[in-house]
């Protein structure tokens, strides 16, 4: 067996790369000799597609990958561990701080990891990468940055402005100035017989100090106005600026007073929509982009939004579209100033919350794949909207309405945050409140903090019995049984979910809380030894399921399946079962429910007498439990599977290989072994 590593997720390039060669030597030799480098320079100079072609340049020098975090989008500095550890492919769902997770996922890596943006965050980026480089001496860090982080190990290349051409020099071919090559790219680009004087060129792309943002903003007009036209206007700019003189204003100042002249340029539907757009904290589709942004001042945002990436004030790809962060720093300087910062903030907040409640109502059917789609790519702007205003009644029930994304999806330690957050604001007693303290629960049990988890699933099934709602009460029921479930007392949890179960049967439109107490349940029977009782809940179920499309549900219903045929020596049908249920919780996003079904799979390996597989599997799902607060959540079930799975390997194997195979199953990449166990 070979382990494979993932090398990374830098993007690929939008545009063609011009010029810089010799930077990018001078920077890839610096992380060669360095832990840290830091691009420092102006907003628009170029610092990020520098840092990812040096990247790209180094790729085969780091076995473990190229990894980028973009920072640009997040404005909570409690969150940049997690947006490391996203970019990384890691959901922490245990108790212990992101930090410690990334720690000791990184120990013993070899690998580049670039931090982009990070003048907004600069203390939190300063402490996590002072701790990572501590605790991973072989991992490099390329951060980009309007300023030095301010670490000792940092060592920092000022990026700077494209070289630009006296238009007037004699013997000097203006063409191949890297400055004149971008604009005529560009804007060869939108207009292929475009042939200016170079001169022309030269002399616009000296008024705006070579920066390459600023050209690319200027590049965007050669289809409406001449290179003359486009330099007057900036002029007059200039002018604006400093009183009629030309002493030079400041890079900085350059590029705001191109894209304020952008700005000034666009009609006033793209001007407000520039605004409200800042809204989101990451990229966003046009859908919810009308949803939030549009009223009576500005009903289609279809045609603004169009034309605002044609002229490059979006960034389009594919469905999504996002801002470069100074852009964004520009609309959102309008927004302040029109007065709808709120506005827009509250309009977000009820948009998603409408969506929110949606998917929770659908989870259990055949839009499932993309509602948990939607909630893995929406995330950040979740998280934006809930930043905004924790206090608000709207953010409390989003908060628990989202319960299946934090407790089903692998986001526990943000949903922890979050529902902490709205809790500790003492909301007023009600349905959200209610919610919020179950969801609590969940999330608590998805960290193994079952001691929480009882307590505030008590607090939710007091305030729902006060109000006599019967669904709540269900919910109450279910998550607190589900705590006792994994805490070991079987009994205690077998009434509670059979109370959840009949008080589910009582409400109309209860069906995700009714299906999550039936799957707890039949897994509770299972490991009660009633196999039957187990597969007479779930059986009328799967058939459904499976019409619907629905794959939460039905892959714990496969693994249930699989413990029985296990246990009932039909190895083949117990494989085929854990397997099913691995490519669903794989699919979702599930991290919790694929580590179970490759500890089922190991178990499954053994009862094929091929203990070095069966090894090799507990190692893989060792690395996926390092995620959890409590490997298999203390649950003790699980854990006396577990342990009689090693035991019979160790026994066969003996302790040196069963060891080799086992760290193997460590170190390889979860995506690689999840495609590999299918032919094992």
């Amino acid at each position: 067996m070979e382990a494979y590593v993932r090398r990374g997720n830098l993007p690929a390039e939008p545009t063609s790369f011009i010029g810089r060669e010799h930077e990018i030597e001078i920077v890839a030799s610096m992380i060669g000799r360095f832990p840290l480098v830091t691009l420092t320079g102006v907003a628009g100079v170029g610092k990020t597609r520098l840092a990812f072609r040096v990247a790209e340049r180094l790729t085969r020098d780091f076995p473990d990958g190229v990894w980028v975090a973009d920072l640009s989008g997040e404005q909570n500095p409690d969150l940049v561990a997690y947006d490391v550890a996203a970019a990384l492919g890691l959901l922490e769902r245990s108790m212990r701080s992101q930090i410690e997770a990334l720690t000791d996922h990184l120990s013993g890596k070899k690998l580049l990891l670039v931090l982009d943006t990070c003048e907004h965050l600069l203390a939190a980026c300063r402490a996590l990468v002072g701790v990572l480089l501590h605790a991973a001496p072989q991992v490099r860090v390329l951060a980009t940055s309007r300023q030095a982080l301010g670490l000792a190990e940092e060592t920092v290349y000022t990026v700077e402005p494209l070289p630009a051409p006296d238009p007037d020099s004699h013997g000097l071919d203006l063409n191949e100035s890297s400055a004149v090559r971008l604009f005529l790219e560009r804007a060869r680009a939108l207009d292929p017989g475009f042939d200016p004087d170079p001169r022309e060129v030269a002399r616009l792309c000296r008024l705006l100090d070579g920066i390459p943002l600023a050209i690319e903003l200027a590049a965007r007009r050669v289809r409406s106005m001449t290179i003359e036209q486009i330099a007057d206007g900036l002029d007059d700019r200039f002018a604006l600026l400093t009183g009629g003189s030309r002493t030079p204003i400041g890079r900085h100042r350059t590029l705001r007073t191109a894209v304020g002249w952008s700005h000034e340029l666009l009609t006033a539907d793209e001007r407000l929509l520039w605004a409200r757009l800042t809204v989101f904290a990451d990229d966003f589709d046009a859908v919810t982009a009308q949803a939030v942004c549009a009223d009576e001042r500005l009903p289609d945002i279809r045609g603004p939004l169009e034309r605002l990436a044609y002229k490059s004030i979006v960034i389009s790809k594919g469905s999504r579209h996002r801002m470069l962060s100074m852009v964004r720093e520009y609309g959102e300087e309008w927004l302040r100033l029109l007065g709808e910062r709120e506005l827009m903030a509250q309009r977000q907040r009820a948009h998603y919350l409408l969506l929110a409640r949606r998917a929770e109502q659908e989870w259990y059917g055949k839009a499932q794949v993309e509602w948990a789609d939607w909630a893995h790519t929406e995330m950040p702007n979740l998280r934006g909207a809930l930043d905004g205003a924790l206090n608000d009644p709207a953010s409390l029930e989003l908060a628990g309405t989202l319960w299946f994304a934090w407790f089903c999806l692998g986001h526990a330690q943000e949903g922890r945050y979050y529902l902490d957050r709205v809790l500790a604001t003492d909301p007023p007693p009600g349905p959200a409140r209610t919610k919020a303290l179950w969801a609590a629960a969940l999330v608590a049990i998805a960290q193994g903090d079952t001691r929480t988890a009882r307590g505030r699933a008590s607090r939710a099934m007091s305030e729902a019995r006060r109000r006599r709602d019967a669904e709540a009460v269900g919910y109450a029921a279910f998550t607190l049984g589900l705590a006792h479930l994994v805490s070991g007392d079987l009994w205690r949890a077998e009434a509670l979910t059979r109370k959840a179960v009949k008080a589910f049967e009582r409400v109309a439109e209860a069906e995700p809380g009714l299906v999550t107490a039936t799957i707890t349940r039949a897994l509770l029977l299972t490991m009660m030894g009633d196999h039957r009782g187990a597969l007479a809940l779930i059986e009328p179920e799967r058939a459904h399921w499976e019409r619907q499309g629905e794959l939460w549900a039905s892959s714990y219903s496969d693994l249930v399946d699989s413990y029985i045929r296990l246990a009932e020596g039909a190895v083949a049908e117990a494989r085929q079962s854990a397997i099913e249920a691995l490519d669903a919780k794989w699919r979702l996003g599930d991290t919790m429910g694929c580590a179970l079904a490759i500890d089922q799979l190991a178990a499954v390996a053994i009862a094929r007498d091929n203990p070095e597989r069966a090894a090799y599997l507990l190692g893989v799902a060792q690395r996926m439990w390092t995620r959890f607060g409590r490997p298999r959540l203390g649950f003790a079930g699980l854990v006396v599977r577990r342990e009689r799975t090693e035991a019979g390997a160790r026994r066969i194997l003996g302790d040196a290989a069963f060891d080799a195979a086992f760290r193997l199953g460590r170190t390889v990449d979860p995506a690689e072994a999840v495609a590999c166990v299918r032919d094992m």
